[in-house]
């Protein structure tokens, strides 16, 4: 038998041993897998040939199998990266840049009467942005408010702050209101009214 001509199915007949085997038995029956042992290799080991020989190996020429690669999470880096910029985006807008003031202005009424009360307001600008702005006001008799906070949200570009001021009695009296801004930047504006009363 040509080694060539070999084919993995076929069953060798010269491999049954002894007298026509009985009935439902396979003793002398050969089983080949893969390549197989052919008949002239066994000549060549000089081994008598079993029931079953398997052979194990790999055919001349036939490449080892290669490493199977794992898996990139290709998939997953798009949902990553999007959930990334958006959790950057959240802590800047929650923990980036605070408010910043563009502008202050102070407006107070006109000539005010006998024991009246002035309205004076405070108009903070800025830029949209959440933040806090602290304050205090300060009058021309010498007093001067505790510390105040406003409170910006995002969107809110304007902020107002009043100052109630309470005259009695007769006289003339020139009243300044001044706004200082500590937070986040220093800045000052005043205004001017005339009490009188008399």
């Amino acid at each position: 038998m040509n080694d060539d001509d070999y084919s993995a199915t076929e069953l060798g007949s010269h491999w049954f041993q002894g007298p026509d085997p009985e009935p439902d038995r396979r003793e002398g029956e050969v089983l080949r897998f893969g390549p197989g042992v052919t008949a002239a290799a066994a000549r060549r080991t000089g081994n008598a040939p079993t029931a079953v020989e398997i052979w194990h190996g790999t055919l001349p020429g036939t490449p080892p199998p290669r490493p199977a690669r794992p898996r990139r999470p290709r998939r997953y880096a798009l949902a990553a990266l999007v959930l990334v910029a958006v959790l950057a985006f959240l802590a800047w807008r929650e923990y980036g840049p605070r408010a910043a003031v563009r502008d202050v202005a102070v407006t107070a009424p006109g000539p005010l009467g006998c024991d009246g009360t002035a309205d004076v307001v405070g108009v903070v600008r800025t830029d949209g942005r959440p933040g806090t702005l602290t304050y205090h006001w300060e009058r021309s008799d010498g007093t001067r408010s505790a510390p105040l906070r406003e409170t910006l949200v995002r969107g809110q570009e304007e902020a107002r702050l009043h100052l109630l001021w309470t005259f009695h009695g007769p006289g003339t009296h020139r009243a300044v209101a001044r706004l200082v801004i500590t937070s986040p930047a220093a800045r000052t504006a005043e205004g001017t009214f005339t009490y009188r009363c008399g």
